[in-house]
């Protein structure tokens, strides 16, 4: 079997029946891939052209999943990474934890592809949306607080494991390209709060000077929450410190990442 044949195979076994269901058969799967001989604990690891946008197809199927190992606040996740740790229920739906360099070297690997890279961004994007519209609207203190700082933490470690690649113009520009190509909800943010934050992030991207992007993908958890506190009429004090606490957050995870 060729690498694009295995990748068209993983994803169809892995594949939730309905959005954000899984079985435990399916978790199991995805998670012997990422322990398999030559990915994840290889250094500097090169995945095949032909499987970085399966591999990135299945991580973004299990957004929830990849979003607590990118972010690293989830203790389960830890107590679960271990290779022959066994996926477990919750929420209706099966979850799996690999260790954190296994996980953030298959990451880097697939992003290498503008178009995975994409494909993990935009659903890293609609998980963190969800999360933020989940909040209650009198929320204050760590329950208004923790979910825009742990969304910023975990695109902080996205970018960071991606930074070289950032560098480089053209990778931008299809990153940018592929996010477009995702058709934008129309309507405000008490129709639908998740859509909302996203378009709204998408569509400030569109109209983004090529110069200016990689700092505005970047930016992206600010300027998530920013549109999310005031579409939520958070008073401005709140607004600009929960701002400042989620600026921090995505540089630490960024340089994290990064070193």
């Amino acid at each position: 079997m060729n690498c694009a044949a295995l990748g068209r195979a993983i994803v169809k076994a892995t594949a939730a029946s309905e959005p954000g269901k899984h079985s435990q058969a399916q978790a199991r799967a995805v998670k012997d891939v990422l322990y398999s001989p030559g990915l994840g604990y290889t250094e500097n690891l090169r995945i095949d052209p032909a499987l970085r946008v399966p591999l990135a197809t299945v991580l973004a199927d299990f957004a929830g999943d990849t979003h607590e190992m990118l972010a690293g606040l989830d203790s389960q996740y830890v107590f679960k990474m271990g290779p022959a740790d066994d996926p477990w229920e919750s929420s209706g739906t099966y979850h799996l934890a690999v260790g954190h360099l296994v996980f953030r070297n298959v990451v880097r690997a697939v992003s290498q592809d503008p178009q995975a890279y994409a494909i993990l961004r935009l659903a890293e994007t609609r998980y963190e949306a969800k999360q933020l519209a989940a909040v209650p609207g009198d929320a204050t203190g760590t329950p208004l607080s923790l979910p825009p700082t742990e969304n910023a933490r975990a695109l902080g470690i996205l970018d960071g494991l991606t930074d070289r690649y950032a560098r480089d113009r053209a990778w931008r520009t299809a990153v940018r390209d592929r996010l477009l190509r995702e058709p934008a909800a129309q309507g405000g943010y008490q129709e639908d709060p998740a859509a909302y934050l996203t378009a709204t992030w998408l569509q400030g991207l569109r109209n983004m000077p090529e110069a200016e992007l990689a700092n505005r993908l970047r930016a992206q958890g600010v300027d998530i929450a920013r549109t999310w506190t005031q579409a939520r009429n958070t008073d401005e004090s709140t607004r600009q410190a929960l701002v400042a606490e989620v600026d921090l957050s995505a540089l630490s995870g960024y340089r994290e990442a990064k070193s």
